[in-house]
């Protein structure tokens, strides 16, 4: 299958560039995300190396025994270990699909508000297997605060790509929601074949501002769709992370810009023991963030605005599976 068009962006080029190449880039973001939705994202901080070992320590936790990795199970937008079949992503877009073909460690933001529901929910503590593989913490943890300074600094592209002020969504991000999903996607040696129309994660859009992705190259990988192509292969660059805006982003644009619909293929019957492993971060914004579309001649659909807590929550919500 042919691969999508999707640029690359240098986002250290866009920090320390003269005003010229900053608007050049910021140029091309703005066609990119009208159209697909999606960028190819380098010069963001997380080095090889760093990814390597949030795999590997994951990775040690995935494989101890099912029991073990039970007491460390939790529902959808907990902190934990999310089992197969606890969620079908699809749902959230309305398409039928059987349960995600993966496994999942969660994590997100803990910095409590002072309000008891709230903090209750988006806030709650990050749990660790700290007696199973004591080194996933720290390491995980780090690569959360890489990919936090990566957002804020993607925010600021896409502000400038809008002709906004340069804090036009960070200021919206003092204390934001965001979860960091750890999800392997191991083999049909581990799960059995896939059933008619089930997915390592089936079709749907992000919910947030901005999901800064990084993953594997495989045959059962990473599919984005365009209107243009249809579903083709997302293009692969190992030193750079794949960055797709939310719903919370486009309907802040006015649909100006995709929300980038993609999906994950099953393991291929070419390669059924394929095992890849991707973390993904979640980026969304302040808690009861109105989110109302900008005017035209930039928005195009002038959505009612939205409670971001209460959306987040209700699209996680649909794709739990009962």
């Amino acid at each position: 299958m042919a691969e999508v068009r999707i640029p690359t962006i240098d986002l250290g080029a866009w920090v320390a560039g003269g005003e010229a190449e900053r608007a050049a880039i910021a140029r091309r973001v703005d066609e990119a995300l009208s159209r697909a939705g999606f960028l190819l994202l380098t010069g963001h901080g997380a080095d090889a190396r760093q990814r390597a070992e949030v795999r590997a320590a994951a990775r040690e936790f995935f494989l101890l025994p099912e029991p073990v990795k039970r007491r460390y199970a939790v529902a959808v937008g907990g902190r934990g270990w999310l089992g197969p079949g606890a969620e079908a992503n699809g749902y959230a877009e309305g398409t039928e699909t059987p349960p995600d073909l993966k496994e999942s460690w969660s994590v997100g933001a803990e910095q409590a508000t002072g309000d008891a529901e709230l903090d209750a929910y988006w806030f709650r503590r990050n749990v660790w297997p700290d007696e199973h593989v004591p080194r996933l913490r720290g390491l995980v943890e780090a690569y959360l605060a890489t990919m936090r300074t990566a957002a804020d600094e993607t925010l600021r592209l896409l502000a400038a790509a809008l002709g906004r002020p340069a804090d036009f969504f960070t200021r919206h991000t003092g204390a934001p929601t965001y979860t960091c999903n750890i999800n392997w996607y191991p083999g049909s040696d581990v799960l059995g074949p896939p059933l008619p129309g089930q997915y390592r994660i089936g079709p749907h859009t992000d919910f947030g501002t901005v999901t800064l992705l990084d993953r594997q190259q495989g045959r059962g990988g990473l599919q984005v769709w365009t209107e243009e192509q249809g579903w083709a292969d997302a293009p692969y660059d190992p030193a750079a992370l794949t960055v797709n805006i939310g719903d919370l982003m486009a309907r802040w644009t006015g649909d100006r810009w995709r929300s980038g619909r993609h999906r994950v293929l099953p393991p291929s019957p070419e390669a059924p023991e394929e095992e890849l492993m991707s973390l993904v971060y979640f980026y969304e914004c302040d808690p009861h963030t109105t989110v109302a579309p900008l005017p035209a001649p930039t928005g195009r659909v002038a959505y009612e605005p939205v409670d971001s807590t209460a959306y987040l929550r209700a699209k996680l919500d649909a794709i739990t599976v009962p």
